[in-house]
Order: structure tokens, then sequence, then C-alpha cells
């Protein structure tokens, strides 16, 4: 008859299966490796961002401007692409984003929101205020949280300066439903209502030149 497989030893077939098994487990077990990985990677980039963070906050209150707008750039870098409200470019090339735990997720909001916040805090001390962006880093932080009274305020204070009487009147009426007693939310406020008040009575001025006989 034909050769006997030795006692103990595998078919081919067997051989071939066991292999396969062995590339599963192997295939998985790096997996596994490649999500702490990860993990522990987001972790160092959240901390490293909370670092800069402080350093930030450091230079601003010593009103090293310039230092602390670069620290909280720094800060917006580490964590670019971890966020995940946000499109990461390497998700167009394959690249899955990190899972972020609920602890890591709420660092990262609060440390974003933070930077923004400050940022808009350093921009509206400059000689020159670029009160447009100003208000596009308010909005960010809006759009994370609603609620946050500083970001309202400055979202009110630089569109007032770009003329936006309506929506500074909207930010406004927001922070000081907030913060009823601050007296620089109070003071933009009736600022705002004079200006967006003068607006309305020329516009009536001025209907009423056309349409007079």
């Amino acid at each position: 008859g034909g050769r006997q497989p030795r006692a103990g030893g595998l078919t081919s077939w067997g051989r071939r299966e066991a292999t396969r098994k062995l590339v599963r487990a192997g295939w998985a077990g790096s997996c596994r490796l490649t999500a702490r990985a990860m993990a522990t990677q987001v972790d160092i980039r959240i901390q490293q961002a909370v670092q800069y963070k402080a350093e930030g906050n450091q230079h601003y209150k010593q009103k090293r401007l310039r230092e602390a707008i670069s620290r909280y750039h720094w800060a917006l870098m580490h964590l670019r692409g971890l966020d995940p409200s946000e499109p990461s470019p390497l998700e167009a090339f394959g690249e899955e984003k990190a899972k972020l735990s609920p602890q890591q997720a709420e660092l990262l909001q609060s440390t974003e929101c933070d930077c923004y916040n400050n940022l808009a805090a350093c921009l509206l001390l400059s000689e020159k205020v670029n009160y447009e962006r100003v208000r596009d880093y308010c909005l960010k932080v809006l759009a994370r949280q609603g609620s946050n009274t500083k970001a309202l305020y400055r979202a009110g204070v630089a569109l007032y300066n770009i003329g936006d009487y309506d929506r500074a009147r909207h930010y406004l009426s927001e922070a000081a439903k907030l913060c009823p007693d601050d007296p620089h939310v109070k003071r933009y406020l009736q600022e705002t209502e004079r200006r967006l008040s003068q607006y309305h009575q020329k516009e009536r001025m001025m209907y009423k030149g056309m349409f007079a006989k």
C-alpha cells in the first residue's frame, strides 16, 4: 500500500491548516499590539498638548503674547487628526483614526476649546486686532461648547468691530443671560443696541426720503 504518515505527524492538509491558524493568531496579536500602541500615542499627544497649553497660559499671564500664541498653536497641532468630530486627512489614504476613550475625548475637547479661546484673547490684546480670526476661533469653541461665556462674549466683540451688529447682539445677549452682572458684556451689548438703533433710524429716514413727494 501507500506510505503511512508517521505516528504523531501531520498530513500536508494538517500542516497547511496549522500554518493558517498561526498566521491568523499572529495577525490578531499584531492588531491588538497596534491598537495598544495607537492608544499610547494618543495619550502622549494629548498630554503634550496639555503641556503646551499650560506654557501658553504662563506666557499669557506675563503678557508675552507672541510666545503664548505659538504654544497654543503647537498644542492644537498635536491634537490635529484626533478629534472624532473632524475628518482626518489620513483617512483619505485608508488610515484608520484612533479610537478615543471617553476620558481622552473629554480632555481633547476641553484642551482644544481652551486653546482657541485663549488665542482669541491674545489677538484681542494685539496692537492690530484681526477680528475675523477672533470670530473664527470663538465659533470653533461654540461649535463644541455652545454655552462658553468667554467665547460668546469675544464672538460678540469681534462681530461688533466687524460691523455685523445683528450677530453681535445675538452672541452678546446669550453671554448676558449667563453672566447678567458682567460689566464688559453689558457695555458691549448696550453699544451694539445703540449702533443698531442708529442704523435702523438711518434706514427709516432713507426710505422716507425715497417715497416722499
